[in-house]
């Protein structure tokens, strides 16, 4: 046993003192869908319902006379921060980006109670992360890093304790999401070559698989932060060299919109929450099946820390990329009888879920914006045959980003 994996096995006993193991369920739905033997361990199910609590209190347990805990974080860090500030009776200044979903920022709230103060600062994390680096260097205390800690990443290693342990033996495949890197560097280091790790990104912060292919860690032009817990803009330093020798085709990286379908098939079919970041390892199984087929496979959800009043968000994007939901702009003669014509040639599963159209004078035509729904991605390849046969003009925007943004 190496001296990383006898410190994380400590880390995990010691932590026992503070929360019990998180479950590794098998899910059936998966397994017989991909027909594997997958195993979800759930993170999402801890006391503050992500991983983070484990790199908290292995950092913060390390330093009992410290008094003062200062951190940067999109909501998961800081809510195991809190909770371990709360416990150990100590200090914590949290810095959190102002785009952190409510539901993070008042569970923060609540964790760290009296114990805590939050600073709501910067669009993106890395504007936060430098906020409260400056603030720690200002005023004091000691500046505890969501990912590039070696005790952070020690103390997130403790999931992998937990797996081998509860499965009783090394899975065959691990799916791992990777935001800065912390718990996906300390599981990998722990499983070492004893099983394949595959690691999830998000499209809109892919910084693990920038990183790999300049060979160092780099700032992203542009990070989507709608996956929360993983839109990291560059990955941690200690994390990568850890992760520099993984091959690049072992990162996958998943659009958002086919994140949210996962979300809503684990929320519809298995009464399961998720957050953006913890459905990461559930998508990407599909991307992988063919190579997975009979074999042992645990996905780590890593959060679920979701905000409800985001589901019409995720049910959009998600209809959007099962291909059951289309916007696009219609030229309409502006005659008499044109909009009654366009509506006899809707399907019988067509429902309208928008329509914008305001009449022009002295124009032969107008622009109507329109949203579909339909139950089978199909119906539209006949619906815009019918309308071109008709002598309808469209443009489907659906997949324009920036139209899209715009107008919905």
């Amino acid at each position: 046993m190496t001296d990383f994996m006898t410190r994380a096995r400590a880390a995990e006993q010691a932590m026992r003192s503070v929360f019990p193991a998180t479950p590794l369920q098998r899910n059936v739905h998966l397994s017989d869908r991909f027909g594997a033997d997958i195993w979800l361990k759930r993170e999402d199910l801890s006391p503050v319902r992500s991983y983070k609590i484990r790199g908290a209190f292995n950092a913060m347990r390390k330093l009992p006379d410290q008094d003062l805990f200062v951190c940067a974080s999109a909501g998961n860090h800081a809510q195991g921060v809190a909770f371990m500030c709360k416990h150990m009776d100590v200090k914590g200044v949290i810095f959190m980006p102002v785009t952190t979903p409510q539901q993070k920022i008042q569970k923060t709230k609540i964790f760290g109670g009296d114990n805590i103060e939050i600073h709501l600062t910067g669009d993106y994390f890395d504007d936060t992360l430098a906020a409260a680096q400056a603030w720690c260097a200002r005023e004091g205390g000691h500046f505890l890093s969501p990912f590039d800690d070696d005790d952070v990443i020690e103390g997130q290693a403790s999931l992998a304790v937990e797996i081998e342990a509860q499965l009783g033996k090394v899975p065959d495949h691990i799916m791992l999401p990777v935001g800065g890197g912390g718990m996906s560097s300390g599981v990998s280091t722990w499983f070492g070559e004893r099983t394949h790790c595959l690691f999830v990104e998000p499209a809109g912060g892919a910084c693990l698989r920038a990183a790999m292919a300049a060979g160092h860690p780099v700032a992203l032009d542009h990070v989507d932060t709608f996956v929360d817990g993983a839109a990291v803009g560059q990955i941690g330093a200690k994390p990568f060299e850890l992760l520099k020798n993984r091959h690049l085709s072992d990162v996958l990286v998943l659009s958002e919109d086919r994140i949210c379908a996962t979300m809503i098939e684990m929320l519809n079919v298995e009464g399961i929450v998720l957050e953006p970041a913890g459905a990461l390892a559930v998508e990407a199984i599909s991307d992988v099946q063919t190579f997975i087929r009979g074999k042992t496979v645990v996905c780590v959800t890593s959060g679920g820390n979701f905000d409800f009043e985001r589901l019409p968000e995720v049910k959009e994007r998600a209809q959007r990329y099962a291909g059951v939901k289309k916007y696009f702009l219609l030229r309409l003669p502006q005659r008499p009888g044109a909009l009654k014509e366009f509506l006899g040639i809707l399907g019988p599963d067509d429902d309208i879920a928008r329509f914008e159209y305001m009449k022009k004078s002295a124009r032969n035509f107008g622009s109507v914006l329109i949203g579909l729904e339909t139950s089978r991605p199909e119906n539209f390849v006949r619906l815009f045959a019918k309308l071109d046969e008709a002598g309808f003009a469209l443009t489907d925007i659906t997949n324009d980003e920036t139209l899209v943004q715009f107008v919905i």
